[in-house]
């Protein structure tokens, strides 16, 4: 689902990409961990754009692949705000996930986006409507504490084998 354009105006930076070294503060987690084919990387282009691309694979129970900030304490998130990203898409459904420092496996808050293709969007995605999943399976009565959030990622795992590419230019907070 694509949130409304975002405001002009934004509270904080949460991430920009404007050195090479950037791309260091991310990792790569996909479905071989759990025996899956996915290929993925993250790269900084352009001057400050951060690509994530790869080959989803459905083989051996795959079927996706992420990219995550490494955990470097609260990122301060608040009730009410809003993560407000800029991306450049190829047309698929990716998975913005938000992580707190919870020690159960594969378990995070997540939000749906769609992309356009070859066109750049800003995507606004409230805080206070991520919904826990783990393995997959949404948990709805598990609750976000804004707060604890440590670490942020996009997901893609759309079921549609093939080539993807996401560019994100920054990931700001509002």
């Amino acid at each position: 689902m694509l949130y409304s354009t975002a405001s002009a105006q934004t509270i904080e930076t949460l991430f920009q990409f404007a050195k090479a070294d950037e791309v260091a503060k991310w990792q790569i987690v996909n479905d071989g961990v759990m025996g899956g084919r996915s290929t993925s990387t993250a790269t900084i282009i352009d001057q400050g754009v951060l690509r994530f691309e790869g080959i989803l694979s459905l083989e051996n129970n795959g079927g996706f692949a992420s990219v995550r900030s490494r955990p470097d304490g609260s990122l301060g998130l608040a009730s009410g705000e809003s993560i407000v990203l800029r991306v450049k898409g190829d047309g698929r459904r990716y998975t913005f996930n938000l992580y707190t420092p919870d020690r159960r496996t594969a378990f995070s808050y997540q939000m749906d986006f769609d992309t356009k293709a070859g066109e750049w969007t800003e995507v606004r995605l409230p805080v206070d409507k991520f919904v826990a999943h783990s393995y997959g399976r949404p948990m709805p009565s598990m609750k976000l504490d804004p707060n604890q959030v440590h670490s942020v990622g996009i997901l893609l795992g759309d079921k549609k084998s093939g080539p993807f590419e996401i560019l994100v230019d920054w990931i700001n907070v509002d």
